[in-house]
């Protein structure tokens, strides 16, 4: 087990221990080429010496914008070296935000992706007086004046450093306490400025050192790594791969997620629920495709279901069903596990609620997702399933050292070493979740007799209605996109006589389904006006509805005028729905949905 009481002296340890073994693969030219733990290390110290050249020190903040790569992980990990504070800046942000966030925290540099987050902060610049650096992973920035320089550039200043400096690296790193600031992670929250969070070293080491606890790993395992790491479940993902040793693989993008996973062939994958979502809607799409397949799954994944349940209690099928499963497991499940590689011992789900029936299909196929739950504040994880012990529809138990009860009104409260030192330069917020020695999620939930947590909803997202029924959203939303004709769903309703929804339609599918039944169209978006597909979601609608309470159940609804993305400002970069974007896009028809008519 790697030790030390920072991030940055587990890293030192982790090059000690497996220098010569692969750390990191990116794909260059159609291969995907390694970089070890010695060469991953030497990057690392070189890149951190660089900006001490630069003047940059203990407890100086340097932002890191971009998508999820190599470089943007070894720039994290020499700023933490050099004991300053990282704060991540998603991908995805515009200019304003930027540098809203680089002039919040005070960051004296900046590194950038590309010539497009390059350009970002060029419309901003004038306006952030206290950025001196920016710094570009490729060589976008070169050539640009003072002030500008590349990755490349930053490294050979930091090996000229070196040489003058013996030892400098080492004595920067002895200065760099478990108690210091290591990095400010601004919420992507759906309204107003994002709170800055500030974890200590001492958060990261204590939640490395408990979920190895948690999750069996080490250097034979593989990751295929895409969350953004700007996001915590991402960044704790990568400070793991030091602690445990795993190999790699950034994927080339979310749409390239399907090859890359053949290719990488994992034997772990963390995720938010809705990549699974999607892959469980395309096997669902690929089933309806013919009645061979309709019924081979038909048959097939009762029998993944039966042998679910035993393995649940500990035990393994016998006899008869033992039979059924391994031709199950033969000629169905296994050209499901073969498109995620083939060797998934597990994946690990986080960020938002999954749909507990989307687990129990995977498991029922052989790929067992472990839901967890944690947020920013309490350095992602404070509970999580585990491989041996664990209950679908649940977050699983907390983890070593997490302390979690539940308040009178329902709402979760957590305690630990993992819990974050306040907002940043925002004390009031701070007091509003820290009282008492315990934080308030804002998230509801329950505990059961053995421990499990269960998370019903956000406190601020419940809905409740005119009659004073309280209902979770995410619930019904979830329950709603099990069906593969179904992408994205937000449920409206609070203060109304009862529920209302916005249905962004998979018009992928819906486009099947209308040609199959000779609905004449030019383009899939004109299928959203069509009266019949809107009565065909209609009986979708009322077919979840079944499965509902009479007060939970969806009256009416309207079809959204396009899929919800980040892009365009429905979701937030972990595709969570932000509500009150949605809700507002679309006020007048969600108003028009209520009338004293309607019974």
């Amino acid at each position: 087990m790697i030790q030390g009481e920072t991030i940055a002296h587990r890293l030192v340890e982790r090059v000690k221990q497996s220098g010569g073994k692969p750390a990191f693969f990116s794909k260059t030219g159609g291969k995907w080429e390694p970089v070890t733990w010695a060469g991953h290390g030497a990057a690392v110290r070189e890149l951190s010496l660089g900006l001490r050249a630069l003047g940059i020190g203990l407890g100086d903040r340097v932002a890191i914008f971009g998508n999820t790569r190599i470089e943007w992980i070894q720039t994290d990990q020499a700023v933490l070296g050099l004991g300053g504070v990282t704060v991540p800046i998603y991908q995805s942000n515009l200019p304003p935000a930027a540098a809203w966030i680089i002039q919040d925290s005070e960051s004296k540099a900046v590194v950038v992706e590309n010539s497009e987050t390059l350009g970002k902060i060029g419309q901003v610049r004038a306006g952030c007086p206290g950025l001196k650096y920016v710094i570009s992973m490729d060589d976008s920035a070169k050539g640009k004046g003072e002030g500008f320089l590349t990755l490349e550039e930053l490294r050979a200043k930091g090996a000229e450093f070196a040489r003058s400096r013996p030892g400098a690296y080492e004595n920067g790193l002895a200065e760099v306490k478990a108690a210091g600031l290591a990095t400010i992670v601004y919420t992507s929250g759906t309204t107003g400025n994002p709170k800055g969070v500030m974890l200590s070293h001492s958060n990261i080491v204590s939640e490395l050192d408990a979920l190895q606890k948690c999750v069996t790993a080490g250097e034979d395992d593989v990751v295929l790594s895409f969350l953004p790491l700007a996001h915590i479940f991402g960044r704790v993902e990568s400070f793991a791969g030091i602690q445990m040793g795993w190999q790699v693989y950034f994927a080339e993008s979310i749409e390239k997620i399907a090859d890359n996973l053949t290719e990488a062939r994992p034997t772990m994958m963390f995720s938010v629920p809705r990549i699974y979502e999607r892959v469980y809607s395309k096997i669902q799409a690929g089933v309806a495709e013919s009645a061979v397949k309709k019924a081979l799954f038909g048959w097939a994944i009762p029998v993944g279901m039966e042998a679910s349940k035993l393995r649940q209690q500990g035990k393994q099928p016998a006899g008869l069903l033992a039979l059924q499963h391994r031709l199950a497991s033969r000629i169905v499940f296994s050209k499901i596990t073969s498109k995620l590689g083939g060797r998934l011992r597990f994946a690990i789900s986080g960020g938002a609620p999954l749909s507990r029936q989307i687990a129990e299909f995977f498991d029922a196929v052989g790929v067992k997702i472990l839901e967890g739950y944690g947020l920013t504040e309490t350095t992602a994880a404070t509970n999580v399933n585990r491989e041996e012990k664990y209950k679908f529809g649940t977050v699983g138990p907390a983890v070593p050292g997490a302390g979690v009860k539940i308040a009178d009104d329902g709402e979760i409260l957590l305690q630990g070493p993992t819990v974050f030192q306040g907002y940043y330069r925002n004390p009031e917020a701070t007091a509003e979740v820290l009282k008492g020695g315990w934080f308030y999620t804002g998230d509801i939930g329950e505990l059961d007799a053995d421990g499990f947590l269960k998370i019903t909803d956000r406190k601020k997202d419940l809905i409740i209605t005119a009659a004073g029924k309280n209902i979770a959203p995410q619930n019904i939303e979830n329950l709603l996109k099990t069906d593969r004709h179904i992408s994205q769903v937000m449920v409206f309703g609070d203060r109304r006589k009862y529920l209302t929804a916005v249905i962004a339609p998979n018009l992928e599918e819906v486009a099947k389904w209308a040609q199959a039944g000779g609905i004449q169209f030019a383009e899939p978006a004109d299928l959203l006006k069509n009266e019949k597909v809107h009565a065909f979601i209609g009986g979708i609608v009322e077919e979840k509805n079944r499965e509902l309470a009479s007060y939970e159940t969806i009256k009416k609804f309207i079809l959204a005028d396009r899929d919800f993305s980040e892009a365009t400002g429905e979701l937030t970069p972990t595709l969570k729905v932000k509500r009150k974007v949605v809700t507002e896009l679309y006020r007048p028809r969600l108003d028009a949905l209520y009338d004293e008519k309607f019974d």
